[in-house]
């Protein structure tokens, strides 16, 4: 028997070959994990990160006093700095020294750029080349259809070979628009008689906060000394509108700014449903609220709209709030964990099932109402398989802040209107509170830990791997109708 082997290529080393670089050999691990499974990859990138911020607030020279943070707090911390909620178990502003802030800063400018993308610029750090398989992580951030086994519209997202260009969006607008705002805060605040060394890195704080969606705070007393200002908290709505709305949405808009008949659908459901949220959140606040005393009941009418509007921006992921949430009647707290539960834009530093998915939903419920066989929104048809995919999203969050729900009812017996609220908000990473979690034991903490760490990873993985889950099947089965509703 003849055996024939194949002569090596020339310049080229096997994977066993002792002269690889260990750059090189973390670059085909890389690789191989990305080919293999993206999101697994996704995952593991993510949750490491935790890992070490856990370790980093752990250490003594991340508090004030000097001491080791305990485990459950640093745990509780990372997860809500790197997964951008801004819910906390511990006093942000007094309890972490200058190097912890520097600590919390660094890590939500991390955790806002997207679990998929961030694993993308990794490998390209790593790989010092943006290859096919670091564009297709990437633009599953943005698209999780992308993997679908099929034709993807790509009118509908940034085209595959526009990812390089959408990367340089996030660095770019992510810096600009916190550079823009921090500059514009800083003369209010020397008006207002800060120090200017404070004026300046406060400035540079709230703005990275405002962007991120997270909503901490370099002050214990908050947004208190601000509650009037309306160019300041302006400035804050600002960052939260533009974090909000998608980095897609943004790269849409910086190429075609006055075309909007250019801009995909997508973009336009974003912006379009985005406005009707945050108007629909504002009427009802004022209407709710408006003679409730603790809240806006005492002020005249022009400060309530302002005070509404600020509200209804903050509840779907910004996480700041110049009023006492346990304050607000009943009716408003089930209205904010609508608005919560919602979130923001797709492949933006917002959490919550997204806006799309909402629109999707309503989409196919009018064109049920209607008899129409197929959605359809600004002249275009949206294909069945996202429906399916929302359908997907909405049942996977509601199942994760179910069971967080009950875990935490279980474990505290508080009432189920403030446990409801806290699970929520970690899931939907907006970073508002009635309180609950102060005082939450260390069980519980873990339990909103997860809540937040699935809320963040949770939703875009699941799609992921539901779409790659498609196989070509060659037979089809007989069809029988259920009774629906």
């Amino acid at each position: 028997m003849t055996v024939v082997t194949r002569a090596p290529v020339a310049g080229r080393r096997r994977p066993s070959d002792p002269g690889r670089s260990p750059w090189r050999t973390l670059s085909d691990a890389i690789d191989d994990i990305g080919r293999k499974s993206p999101a697994r990859f996704a995952i593991l990138i993510f949750t490491g990160l935790i890992v070490v911020f856990t370790l980093l607030f752990s250490l003594p020279i991340s508090s004030a006093d000097r001491t080791i943070t305990p485990l459950a707090d640093s745990v509780f911390t990372a997860v809500s700095v790197i997964c951008v909620t801004g819910l906390a178990t511990v006093d942000m502003a007094t309890h972490w020294s200058l190097f912890g802030h520097v600590v919390i800063f660094v890590g939500v400018q991390i955790g806002a750029i997207g679990v998929l993308t961030l694993a993308s610029i990794m490998g390209l750090v790593v790989s010092r080349k943006l290859g096919l398989r670091a564009r297709l992580m990437a633009a599953g951030d943005q698209n999780p259809l992308r993997v679908h086994a099929g034709p993807v519209p790509e009118g509908q997202a940034v085209r595959l070979g526009e990812i390089g260009g959408l990367l340089t969006t996030v660095a770019l607008s992510s810096f600009v628009i916190q550079l823009v705002i921090a500059v514009l805060m800083i003369p209010r605040m020397l008006i207002d008689g800060i120090p200017v060394g404070d004026a300046v890195l406060d400035s540079f704080y709230y703005s990275a906060m405002a962007f991120t969606n997270t909503g901490f705070t370099p002050n214990a007393e908050g947004l208190a000394a601000f509650e009037n200002d309306y160019w300041f908290l302006s400035l804050i709505m600002v960052g939260v509108f533009l974090g909000s709305i998608g980095f897609p949405v943004i790269y849409a808009l910086a190429r075609n700014p006055r075309n909007p008949r250019r801009w995909s659908v997508h973009v336009k459901l974003t912006l379009l449903t985005t406005a009707i949220l945050i108007v629909f959140g504002m009427v009802l606040y004022i209407v709710l609220e408006f003679d409730n005393p603790k809240t806006f009941g005492g002020i005249e009418a022009g400060p309530t709209v302002f005070q509404s509007l600020f509200l209804s921006m903050m509840t779907r992921s910004g996480g700041f709030s110049t009023i006492q949430i346990s304050d607000l009647n009943g009716s408003s707290l089930l209205v904010t964990d609508m608005l919560m539960f919602i979130g923001g834009g797709s492949a933006s530093t917002a959490g919550g099932i997204k806006v799309t998915t909402l629109a999707v939903l309503f989409l196919a419920a009018f064109a049920e109402a209607r008899g129409q066989r197929s959605m359809e929104a600004f002249g275009r048809r949206i294909p069945s398989d996202v429906l399916r995919l929302a359908v997907s999203v909405v049942l996977w969050g509601a199942t994760i802040v179910a069971v967080s729900s009950i875990l935490i009812m279980h474990i505290t017996k508080e009432p189920l209107d403030h446990v409801l609220f806290e699970s929520i908000s970690a899931f939907a990473t907006s970073g508002l509170s009635t309180g609950l979690t102060d005082r939450l034991p260390d069980s519980a903490k873990y339990i909103l830990a997860v809540t937040m760490w699935m809320g963040r990873v949770g939703t875009v993985t699941l799609s992921v791997a539901l779409a790659a889950s498609q196989r070509r099947q060659l037979f089809t089965r007989a069809e029988e109708r259920p009774i629906v509703g």
